[in-house]
């Protein structure tokens, strides 16, 4: 590995599949380690996991996807959402990759349990930050949810600003920096369309209706099948999925153990960057 850290562009693969290219960076020695990043405007997996990449390359060969449909790898006319699952499964299978660990940041957390409980032979390991299960003690959404919504309906700078503040309990991590880089990408027509089909009003009311008149059960109540060693990492301050969210998931899955890292948000593996590292490793390198 390089002495100075991962640059974006050395790590920087394209995948060729049957519905379009995969973006994803590939980092460090070892067994395969899957990425999987979060959504919100101007999200890719690289800023999700960049930082944490030298960490976690030392002991894996870490492969950060980049998801459909937030401007990196191919374009969609579908809910990112929808079409996350079908696209880990196009890569885990291309590379050969399963059963493979899989670390997922919000909702790469919720794909990587929906998709442990329909193909068992696909993880080895999970590790979630936030996101998965559903809310127990408060209303739902959470306020960052409420926030991003807000954002896709009517951008604006100031409120792309207040659901950045709503990810972190530092606020100072709200850098101009950060707030232009998000800004630049969140604002690019497909990519705020893409937010829209996942968490505009309108997609929201859809969404609530399906949960409504179907007679699936949603994903939470069947975590129970997950079978494989789960270690659910959590933002005590998480202002966008709120730690009470974690008791479900704690409860229902045979093998989950849960890690609570105080004073941090919903970015846990960035605000408590060598906390998170350290029990990530621990969990995936325990025999």
């Amino acid at each position: 590995m390089p002495a100075d850290g991962p640059s974006y562009d050395a790590t920087r693969r394209e995948l060729a599949t049957d519905a379009g290219v995969l973006v994803h960076h590939e980092y460090g020695d070892g067994p395969p380690l899957l990425l999987l990043h979060g959504s919100g405007p101007g999200v890719t997996g690289w800023r999700n996991f960049h930082q944490n990449l030298p960490a976690l390359g030392a002991h894996f060969r870490c492969l950060v996807l980049e998801l459909p449909g937030f401007g990196v790898s191919h374009d969609i006319d579908e809910s990112p959402f929808a079409a996350a699952g079908p696209a880990v499964i196009r890569f885990v299978e291309a590379l050969g990759l399963g059963p493979v660990p899989v670390i997922g940041n919000s909702m790469g957390g919720v794909v990587a349990a929906q998709l442990a409980i329909a193909r068992p032979d696909l993880f080895s390991r999970i590790v979630t930050v936030g996101g998965i299960g559903t809310n127990i003690f408060g209303a739902g959404p959470g306020e960052g949810i409420v926030r991003l919504t807000d954002f896709v309906e009517n951008p604006t700078r100031e409120g792309l600003v207040q659901w950045l503040r709503s990810m972190v309990f530092d606020q100072a991590m709200v850098t101009e920096e950060l707030i232009q880089q998000r800004w630049d990408l969140a604002t690019e027509p497909e990519t705020l369309a893409s937010a829209r089909r996942m968490y505009g009003r309108e997609a929201n009311a859809a969404r609530a209706r399906m949960a409504a008149e179907s007679d699936r059960p949603p994903y939470w109540a069947m975590l129970h099948k997950i079978t494989v060693p789960v270690l659910l990492t959590w933002g005590r301050d998480d202002r966008v999925s709120p730690v009470d969210m974690a008791l479900l998931p704690m409860r229902a899955i045979p093998n989950a153990e849960l890690h609570v890292l105080p004073r941090c948000g919903h970015w846990a593996m960035i605000e408590q960057q060598a906390a998170w590292e350290a029990a990530v490793l621990a969990f995936l390198t325990r025999a």
